[in-house]
């Protein structure tokens, strides 16, 4: 029986992007931006329910647009997007549904996350029960400064730093306590690890591959665009285009 709930947050609002709408919905190879990241957790035999972190007064459109189209075999249900990514995090996390001991959460604007990189990020946390989250990124492949205004107050050794991505995994009861501790004492963090970090959680990095790339600015579409066009076949191409044409 599948013990992982998925949290995709879409709620950005695109400010950087540019676009008033947001960029969630933007077509990339054929599809709307966060129906890839959704199509991912929705393959996995790991995932039992998907919870859409999104603007309320966009979640019809939302469904309309990215989800029914696409007939997903994971059952999904909304949460209402806050303020903040933080918040919009916590909001997924309390929308989890009862029976379910993990939560992988995934920004929804990182629509090459395979499921392969999922499962193997799940089966880190299930096999380690001293863990109580798990982190895919990458280690630092530049060297890192740190700078006082613009000079170079020290080098660190890169060995010691990783580039953190999502999909993060948590025990549910963990990252749940963390997100209350964090509201309860005013605490923002970066990503939901550096609040489960906070609170005393073991927290483990999975290396995931580095093309799990984010889109935050127009010009990110353009690899996005291309490593996803070089992954489907023929036939999910063919397939894509019709969808489009009769939503059209």
């Amino acid at each position: 029986m599948a013990t992982v709930c998925a949290v995709v947050v879409s709620g950005g609002s695109g400010s950087r992007f540019g676009n008033p709408g947001g960029k969630q919905l933007v077509s990339v190879a054929g599809r709307p931006l966060m129906t890839w990241s959704i199509m991912a957790f929705d393959r996995s035999v790991l995932v039992g329910h998907i919870v859409v972190v999104c603007p309320a007064e966009r979640r019809d459109e939302m469904r309309r647009l990215a989800i029914d189209p696409f007939e997903f075999a994971t059952p999904i249900t909304f949460a209402d997007a806050g303020e903040t990514r933080q918040d919009s995090t916590r909001a997924g996390v309390a929308a989890v549904p009862e029976g379910f001991e993990y939560v992988a959460i995934h920004d929804g604007a990182r629509p090459l996350i395979t499921t392969e990189v999922i499962d193997r990020a799940i089966c880190a946390l299930e096999d380690d029960r001293s863990l109580d989250g798990v982190v895919c990124g990458q280690p630092a492949i530049d060297t890192l400064k740190i700078v006082d205004g613009s000079r170079i107050a020290e080098t660190p050794p890169r060995s010691l730093y990783w580039a953190a991505q999502t999909p993060q995994v948590f025990g549910v009861d963990a990252v749940r306590r963390a997100h209350e501790a964090a509201l309860a004492e005013g605490f923002v963090g970066t990503d939901d690890s550096s609040l489960v970090e906070r609170v005393g959680g073991a927290v483990r990095c999975v290396e995931s591959p580095r093309d799990n790339l984010k889109v935050t600015v127009p010009e990110d579409l353009r690899p996005v665009t291309a490593i996803l066009l070089g992954r489907m076949s023929d036939a999910e191409r063919a397939q894509d285009t019709g969808v489009l044409r009769s939503r059209g």
